[in-house]
């Protein structure tokens, strides 16, 4: 049985935390955020740190407290440190530009690929072949890496396409006559 939700999170600095009802609001220097909370998992919020508990009544009521402070902690650390994910393109004539709100991708195909900025995210272009993206939401910037990358992920043969930067392309060898 997972305990994860036996530790509290401590909220720092400049974060401040809110209950309303069933909703929960995370505000700090990079934003704010809100999530809903289940009727199985009770809040307790004091001495500047939220802590969660199951009801005992609910089944499941465990694994969703658990559930629920894991992306609360994300919200926290979302709201005061922010998350960014950064992606290498690999490959001859691969790069990426942004145009206003829109990302601009030469990925090898016959025409570019032209990606709008979800809100909340935020991405930036330091080199052609180096995309890196920001905001205050992890899963919002997980999932906007992860459609870049689907537009080209890397292949096995010659390493090409989009990849994650500290993901490792395991090689295969060329087929031999």
């Amino acid at each position: 049985m997972s305990r994860v939700a036996n530790a509290p999170i401590r909220l720092p600095k400049g974060v401040e935390a809110m209950v309303k009802g069933s909703v929960l609001s995370i505000k700090g220097p990079k934003g704010a955020l809100e999530h809903a909370i289940s009727d199985c998992v009770e809040v307790i919020h004091g001495d500047g740190q939220l802590s969660f508990k199951g009801r005992e009544a609910m089944e499941n009521a465990v694994a969703l407290a658990g559930t629920t402070r894991a992306v609360v902690s994300n919200m926290v650390t979302g709201v005061s440190d922010g998350f960014q994910r950064k992606l290498d393109l690999v490959g001859v004539g691969y790069r990426a530009q942004m145009k206003g709100n829109v990302l601009s991708l030469a990925l090898g195909f016959s025409h570019p690929i032209e990606f709008p900025v979800p809100q909340g995210v935020t991405i930036e272009t330091p080199s052609q072949t180096e995309i890196v993206i920001k905001g205050v939401d992890k899963q919002q910037v997980g999932q906007t890496a992860a459609v870049i990358r689907g537009y080209r992920p890397p292949e096995p043969y010659k390493g090409k396409g989009v990849k994650y930067s500290d993901e490792v392309v395991i090689r295969k060898e060329a087929k031999k006559k």
